[in-house]
């Protein structure tokens, strides 16, 4: 048995010990607090126990943590079990893309614009570009459609998520688009004014990719 008195102990009041899988789960915690312009690499240190300069062991620059993060968020992206069509595969794909984008607050604008070669990202894409493939498109056309599937899935949650409060409520009081239009002589859109007004996104959402997969769907089979 060993002499207690000898025994290593470890320091009190040391810091934990950083670790880059733990430090993107605390951004991605302190995001979905306060959202993405809170978010800074000094607020992060101190979530961390750290000094700031230590977490650029890990991100040189704070597009690098964000990279990160989006890389994390493609983890949890569930791609769905196959189905008959391609295009009803597609379409789980970008359903699952919103729903992990959807999970974080700001998730649509940490995804935005990163470029990440992680595994969750590269799979996604091979997925899609693998559906779209079987489906008939040439390589070239595969990938175009696959960009403009991601473009649209992020562009829309990205307006779903600046719409809906971090409380799940609608910051814009739809009284004031109703007043603005239907005093304004806009009859078109007093007539789509319930539509307008919903602040249910899904419905917008799979109206959209509806639209882009019909086309999709159309542009292969002419081809």
């Amino acid at each position: 048995m060993s002499d207690a008195s000898t025994s290593p102990r470890p320091a009190r009041g040391r810091p934990p010990r950083l670790d880059q899988a733990r430090t993107i789960d605390t951004a991605l915690a302190l995001l979905d607090d306060s959202g993405l312009d809170a978010l800074t690499m000094r607020r992060l240190a101190d979530a961390m126990g750290v000094q700031a300069g230590a977490l650029y062991r890990y991100f040189r620059t704070k597009d690098d943590l964000l990279a990160a993060m989006a890389e994390r968020m493609m983890a949890d992206v569930r791609v769905p079990g196959a189905a008959a069509d391609w295009n009803d595969r597609l379409s789980g794909l970008a359903r699952a893309l919103r729903q992990a984008l959807l999970a974080h607050r700001d998730g649509a604008r940490v995804f935005a614009g990163t470029h990440s070669t992680g595994p969750g990202t590269l799979g996604f894409a091979e997925a899609c570009v693998g559906v779209l493939r079987d489906a008939g498109f040439g390589d070239a056309d595969a990938a175009r459609a696959m960009m403009a599937v991601v473009h649209f899935t992020v562009g829309h949650t990205l307006e779903e998520q600046a719409a809906l409060r971090p409380d799940g409520g609608f910051p814009a009081d739809p009284e004031v688009l109703r007043e603005a239009v239907t005093s304004g002589g806009y009859p078109h859109l007093t007539a789509a004014l319930p539509t307008l007004a919903e602040p249910d996104y899904a419905p917008h959402f799979e109206f959209g990719l509806a639209l882009l997969v019909t086309g999709l769907a159309a542009r292969v089979s002419s081809s």
